[in-house]
Parts: C-alpha cells; sequence; structure tokens
C-alpha cells in the first residue's frame, strides 16, 4: 500500500512539472509575439517618410471619401481603418475586393482616394480591380509590405508596411502585418484628424450613444422637468401652499418666482430642516420670509454636463432653469442627470 501511495504521489509530482512546464513555454510564446510586434511598430515608425505626409495631404485634397479595401485580414484591418477614420472627420467606407469585381465598383467614384491594404500586394482581387481604377483616375494609397509588387507600382503613394517577421511560430498567420497595417491607419487618422481641426465637439456628434456624446450633446433643456413638472409658488405664498408645492413636484425644492416667471429666490427640504431646528412658528410665514434669494440658476441651453458640475461645486443636487429672458422655465437635479447618463 505504501508502494502505491509513493507511486501515486510521484505520477501528481510528474504532472505538476509538466503543468508548470507548460505554463512557462505559454507564457514565453505570448511574450515574444508582444516582442516581435513591438520591434515590427517600432521600425515602422523610423521608416516613416514624406511619403506619409504625400498620403494625408491626397486624402485632404479629395472632395469624396476614401475607400478602403483589401483581402482576408488586410481587410478586416481595412474595416477598422475605415471606421476609425470615419469617426475622426474623414469620410470612409470599406469595399470588399472581391465584390468591388461583381459591381461594387459603382460605390467609387473619381472624387475618392482608395487606400488599398495588403502585405504582398499580390492578392489576385486586389490586382484585379487596380487597371480599372487606374483608368478612372482614381488616386490610390497602398499600405503594403511588397514595395515591388504589382499594388505598389499601381500606387499614387505607397506606405512601407513591411515587417521582419511574423509573431507567428510559423512565420505564416498575419500577425505583426497586420499590427503594422492597424497602426498605420490609425498614424493616418490621427494626422487627418488634426489636420481638419476635429474637436471633442465633432466627435461626439458621430458617437451619439457613447458617454463622450451624451457629455457634448446633451442640454439641459433637453433632460429637465418642464411646465407642470416645475415647483413653483409666488413671493405671497403661505407656507402651507409652499410646502405641498415642494412635496407634490417631488424636487425637494421649489422656486418662488414674481408674476411674470422671474426667479425671486427657492426653498429646499434643507432649508426646512434648519427652520424646524431652530423652533420658528412655519404656520405664520410666507414664501418670501423663507426664501434663499438670487439662487443659482442655468441656462436652458447649457450642457448638461454643466449642471453637473455646478451641483458638484456647490454641493446642491438640483438647479433652477431659466431661459434667454431669465424666466423661469424648467428645472433638473441629479437624479435626472443620472437617467440621461450625464453622470
Amino acid at each position: 500500500m505504501v508502494t502505491s501511495v509513493r507511486a501515486g504521489f510521484g505520477l501528481w509530482i510528474d504532472k505538476m512539472q509538466d503543468m508548470l512546464a507548460h505554463s512557462a513555454h505559454t507564457l514565453q510564446l505570448a511574450r515574444e509575439t508582444l516582442d516581435i510586434e513591438a520591434a515590427a511598430l517600432l521600425q515602422l515608425k523610423a521608416r516613416l517618410d514624406e511619403r506619409f505626409v504625400q498620403a494625408v495631404n491626397l486624402v485632404l485634397g479629395v472632395q469624396g471619401r476614401v475607400v478602403v479595401t483589401g483581402m482576408g485580414k488586410s481587410g478586416h484591418i481595412g474595416r477598422k481603418i475605415a471606421a476609425t477614420l470615419a469617426s475622426t472627420g474623414t469620410p470612409a467606407m470599406f469595399v470588399h475586393p472581391g465584390e468591388a469585381s461583381h459591381g461594387d465598383l459603382g460605390m467609387i467614384k473619381t472624387v475618392d482616394v482608395v487606400m488599398a491594404i495588403s502585405n504582398s500586394g499580390e492578392s489576385d482581387e486586389l490586382i484585379a480591380i487596380l487597371p480599372v481604377l487606374k483608368r478612372q483616375g482614381v488616386p490610390l494609397i497602398a499600405l503594403t509590405g511588397g514595395l515591388q509588387s504589382s499594388l505598389a507600382r499601381h500606387a499614387d503613394v505607397v506606405l512601407d508596411c513591411s515587417v521582419d517577421k511574423e509573431a507567428c511560430p510559423l512565420n505564416l498567420a498575419p500577425t505583426a502585418s497586420t499590427t503594422a497595417q492597424l497602426a498605420m491607419g490609425d498614424a493616418l487618422a490621427v494626422a487627418l484628424l488634426d489636420a481638419r481641426g476635429f474637436k471633442p465637439e465633432d466627435f461626439a456628434r458621430s458617437h451619439p450613444g457613447g458617454s463622450l456624446g451624451r457629455k457634448l450633446l446633451t442640454h439641459v433643456g433637453d433632460v429637465m422637468r418642464k411646465g407642470t413638472d416645475v415647483p413653483q409658488v409666488g413671493p405671497d405664498a403661505e407656507f402651507t401652499a409652499l410646502m405641498r408645492e415642494m412635496s407634490s413636484k417631488g424636487l425637494g425644492a421649489t422656486s418662488v418666482t414674481d408674476p411674470e416667471g422671474r426667479v425671486l429666490g427657492v426653498f429646499t427640504d434643507g432649508d426646512l430642516r434648519r427652520l424646524i431646528e431652530k423652533g420658528v412658528d412655519l404656520r405664520s410665514l410666507i414664501a418670501r420670509d423663507v426664501m434663499h434669494p438670487n439662487p443659482r440658476t442655468i441656462r436652458h441651453d447649457a450642457l448638461a454636463v454643466e449642471a453637473a458640475e455646478m451641483m458638484e461645486l456647490q454641493r446642491i443636487t438640483s438647479i433652477l432653469v431659466v431661459d434667454a429672458q431669465g424666466l423661469l422655465c424648467g428645472a433638473i437635479n441629479s437624479n435626472d442627470l443620472m437617467r440621461a447618463k450625464v453622470i
């Protein structure tokens, strides 16, 4: 029995050693992959020259779109580059070269510029459409590692995306080469973004569903409470009427306005607690007696994020909203901003 236990323990030790060796090998492969791809990007950086500037100027000079095309993994990279360009101020779309030969070439106009991606520069589907593009006079930018390839010979500008080797141990699967293509596309997008004077507000317009879009496009008037949902009393309103208005609207505060709707003051839950603590006879008071005069307000056309910043700075949870004439037109609190995902 002792012998069998020792044998079982020995097998467990061997298994654990194999697992540790496999884990070490896996991590080593991962690190080598990142090293190879990082080296490819550094080499790409060192090769950047006037041709990159020519490519940027070529894109800036066309009236149409950047039409990105590529086969296989280069095509997947091309789709991402087209999406990045489009979201940063350069109209772009992706056209599959195989489909282009069967009608989709009609999507490409003479006012466009084509950005063709191929590591070898000899993809059959891509090469088949190059003569047609040249006859149409469509400018061509090539992202390729084949500097003497058919693609390079047809191109107006060639951006060298060559790599010494792929990260794949077999040196077959596109890895370092597609990383280089993607990085070159990002570099072009950033350079074009800067040349166009693209601003955060521009980015937000193409990303209305994102957090930045909500912050830069959502105005106070879009999310504020309006009409009868806004608590409002006159300066001579009795305290009981003031409390009914504040309680029924659920804002934790009520505005005090003159007959024209100009904001005179505000009364909040916090004010009520302080009056109770002082033992004040509330029944004898009117709105004018308890309001905070000249409260902070915000314009309806201000960004909602500005309302959030004001609340945080002043340590308050609600703000009255006024129009261009300074008249009360709404109210907003932190819960409204949270529902709108501004905060």
